[in-house]
């Protein structure tokens, strides 16, 4: 007896992801990459499934401009959430897709590089 597939429809999901460069140079201070990623799945654990070996697709190791090898590999996977609005209007210009609440703002602020009075007129 043949089993009938059912598909089931997909949604998208924000998933963020964390990396960490590596180097063969003994003095090398690591730095870090967080990712936004979207991904279209059936269910939040095929989502979770896809963000952890997306991530780790994504290791890469190279040689720079001095001759040291670097190394991007997956750290960890942070969060992986359905978007706010799984619908997309294209008449719209700004579509909410992810939003995360914290109580430290200046814990925040101490990581953020981007995070500036300067920056948009502010």
């Amino acid at each position: 007896m043949k089993t009938k597939s059912i598909n089931k429809a997909e949604s998208f999901y924000i998933a963020i992801i964390l990396y960490k460069s590596s180097s063969d140079k003994p003095d090398y201070q690591p730095l870090y990459q967080e990712s936004f990623v979207l991904i279209k799945a059936a269910s939040l654990e095929e989502a979770k499934t896809k963000a952890l070996n997306y991530g780790k697709d994504e290791s890469v190791s190279y040689t720079n401009e001095n001759g040291e090898t670097i190394t991007w590999s997956l750290k960890q996977v942070v969060d992986v959430n359905s978007v706010l609005y799984d619908e997309f209007d294209s008449s719209e210009d700004i579509v909410d897709l992810y939003a995360r609440h914290f109580r430290n703002y200046e814990a925040y602020h101490s990581f953020e590089p981007l995070l500036s009075k300067e920056q948009f007129g502010e």
